[in-house]
Parts: C-alpha cells; structure tokens; sequence
C-alpha cells in the first residue's frame, strides 16, 4: 500500500497538530473569557478595605451572558461588587475597566450629605443606608464617613456606583465625576478573588 503524504511526512503531521491545538486553546480561551469567566487586577485604593492593589479578581460572566441570551439587560444587585468598563476611557489615559459597588438603580435618588450616603425610592420614601447590608461582612464593608455633596437621581438604563475607601479622592466614581454606569458596561459580578493565595475569598 502506498503511504499517505502524512505518513510520507510525519514532520508536517506534527506541525499541524500543534497548531491546531493551538489554535483549539486560543479559541477556547477566547470563548471563556467572553461568556464564562474573566479575571482582572486591582490597581489603586479605591476599593480599600475589601481589595487592594495586587489583588487578582475573577468576574462572573455567565449571569450576563444568560440574560444577553433572552434578549435582556444584566442588572447587578445592590451592594455587589462590580466590573464595568469606564465609560470615560481612551485610549492611552486612565483605566479601561474599574471596580466599584453597585449603590442605586434607576430612578432612585442618592444623597450625600454630612458624611451619610442614602438612597430613596418608592419602598423607602425616607431613605436607606445600602451600606447597612455589608455591615456584617468585616472583609467587604465601605468605609464611612462619606465624602462629597451629592443629591441626584440615577437616570434610565444606569447605575450609581461607589468605591469603598469614601474619604477624601481615594475613589472616581458617581459621586465624583466618573458618573453614571450604563447596564451595557457592565462586565459582571466579582465572584472570587484567587490572589494573593492567603487572601482566597468568594463575594
């Protein structure tokens, strides 16, 4: 039986299978990261105390991708810790993506005064404190007091979003200029930080 051009070169029989998978790695890191899982660093204090700079995070993106699925818009809860794309971003100044708590949703107005951040809406006309919920959690909680001067209502499609480290201009976010974060910049959810090893925790 004559030998195939594969058998007659194994050389070129190699080659192509360690491109191929390659090439298989390449995609299926790709697929990953755009509907499964992504991971991003810290950098800055603006999350201080629940993460530092050097801290390794890996975000959630199936809870975006299902809702992409139904034709629907991802909406974080409250309190969680995003990943959002900023929406002031250029190229070549600041950062592409930035770390923040999600604080308010849409039609919701927040207030900063004397150092307390509240929000009100139709559940509670006299307002809310939504840090009170991480209050029991001693590795994820804002720091207070709040600063800034802050009385706006958080528009269709958006969220108002904070850094942890609230005092002075540690972090850019809506109370600060950053603005407003369209649902579409979302990245998703912090769902692990997996560095530094001794640090291992889920959000």
């Amino acid at each position: 039986m004559e030998p195939t051009f594969m058998q007659r070169h194994p050389f070129i029989k190699d080659s192509l299978g360690v491109i191929i998978f390659i090439v298989c790695v390449l995609v299926g890191t790709l697929l990953i990261n755009t509907f499964v899982f992504r991971s991003f660093n810290v950098v800055g204090p603006s999350m201080e105390t629940t993460l530092f700079t050097g801290d390794r995070l890996l975000v959630n993106r199936i809870p975006v991708t299902w809702t992409e699925v139904q034709n629907k818009q991802y909406i974080p809860d409250r309190g969680q810790i995003i990943v959002f794309k900023n929406p002031q971003y250029n190229v070549g100044t600041g950062d592409e993506f930035i770390v923040k708590r999600v604080i308010a949703f849409p039609g919701e107005r927040v207030t900063v005064k004397d150092g307390v951040l509240t929000v009100y809406n139709t559940a509670n006309p006299d307002g809310f404190h939504p840090d009170d919920a991480q209050k029991n959690d001693a590795g994820s909680h804002p720091g207070s007091p709040t600063s800034g001067d802050v009385d706006t209502t958080v528009t269709s499609g958006t969220l108002f979003v904070s850094g942890d480290h609230r005092v002075g201009d540690y972090s850019f976010d809506s109370r600060s200029g950053l603005g407003l974060i369209p649902f579409y910049d979302v990245v998703g959810p912090v769902e692990m930080r997996i560095y530094p090893f001794n640090k291992i925790r889920f959000f």
